[in-house]
């Protein structure tokens, strides 16, 4: 009598088995409306590129002359700007523009970060669709209405703040301000006003929005199991936000706060409402007088001739360049974060 084993009831195929052994091919089937979605799609990712090209060539094909005229190292590091007796660079606007720009980011990261917590973690139902419109709406605000609203409404009331910090802090060389008595009892505040550090509060205020969409964008892809496994574990609010929306929203923040810094190195018309400009490196950034590259262009170029009208086609190309690198690489880590990646370890 012939014993009864799994192998007798089921009998061996190689053939099945060598075929599950073979990965599978997937085979995507387009319609007709994908194939069309992919065209435009496609066309009008290529139309930005070239422009974006087109732009760069523009500007270092017309500022080619003037770099020539001085060499690239004086151009690099020469603080005056005077083209018609070939003494100019930007060594002056682009620590200027990088220090409006700095303070515009210590100020804008915190208050995006909180916004964009607040709107995703704490308010809900109509508080967050309001906090959210509010938000979007403060992104379609003009610059110049920005600069208006820095020059004649926050100026006046920030110096006494600017002095204070001048007083308490001026030990510290970034915040000195020369010919300056900390002990004089008269409010003397014209030194403090048209400052680096008035802009870049002005630029703050302009960077917030896109910040807090870009972070409350990358906070709502938290995954909702580990949200809850974190409740279940004990975990408060603060506990679940610091263990699982601020990892897996890193690069959301990272992203978001270059993305920030790319918007305030070119930013234009509100900095040139409020700054003095002067030409000359300065590192105290509550004293009065300033300057961007941006804001330099803007005030020189109706005065130019063809000469320097190519001075400021070099310093416009050094500005794409700087901008260029920030926005590729913001873009890089937000689109590396959307796989969720950072969320875990």
């Amino acid at each position: 009598m012939s014993t009864i084993t799994p192998e007798t009831l089921i009998p061996e195929r190689p053939e099945a088995e060598a075929d599950l052994a073979k990965p599978r091919t997937l085979r995507n089937s387009y319609t007709g409306r994908d194939h069309a979605f992919r065209a435009i799609t496609f066309t009008g990712g290529i139309i930005v590129l070239v422009v974006m090209l087109l732009v760069g060539a523009f500007l270092a094909s017309n500022g080619v002359q003037a770099i020539n005229e001085v060499g690239l190292w004086k151009f690099l590091t020469t603080a005056n700007w005077a083209p018609e007796s070939n003494d100019f660079g930007i060594a002056a606007v682009l620590l200027g523009t990088v220090q409006i720009a700095a303070v515009a980011l210590l100020v804008a990261m915190p208050l995006a970060l909180g916004t964009s917590l607040f709107i995703t973690e704490v308010a809900g139902g109509w508080l967050k669709k309001v906090l959210t419109s509010m938000v979007d709406l403060l992104a379609a605000v003009p610059s110049v209405v920005f600069g208006l609203w820095g020059a004649y409404m926050l100026q006046p009331n920030i110096v006494d703040f600017s002095k204070w910090i001048s007083v308490w802090f001026g030990w510290i060389p970034l915040f000195q301000v020369d010919g300056v008595d900390p002990a004089s009892p008269l409010r003397d505040t014209v030194p403090f006003t048209a400052s680096t550090f008035i802009a870049g509060l002005v630029v703050a205020m302009m960077i917030v929005p896109i910040q807090t969409s870009i972070m409350t964008e990358s906070f709502r892809r938290a995954p909702v199991g580990e949200r809850e496994g974190a409740f279940a574990l004990g975990a408060t609010r603060w506990g679940m936000i610091r263990t699982v929306v601020l990892p897996f929203g890193k690069g959301g923040i990272i992203g978001g706060t270059m993305l920030g810094l790319g918007r305030a190195l070119g930013e234009t018309i509100a900095i040139y409402l409020i700054i003095s400009p002067v030409f000359e490196i300065k590192f105290h950034i509550l004293e009065k007088g300033a300057n961007s590259i941006a804001a330099m262009i803007a005030l020189k170029y109706s005065e130019s001739n063809e000469f320097a009208m190519s001075a400021l086609m070099a310093a416009g190309f050094s500005l794409f360049l700087m901008t260029m690198v920030v926005n590729f690489t913001a873009s890089a880590i937000i689109a590396k974060s959307r796989s969720g990646a950072d969320s875990e370890g």
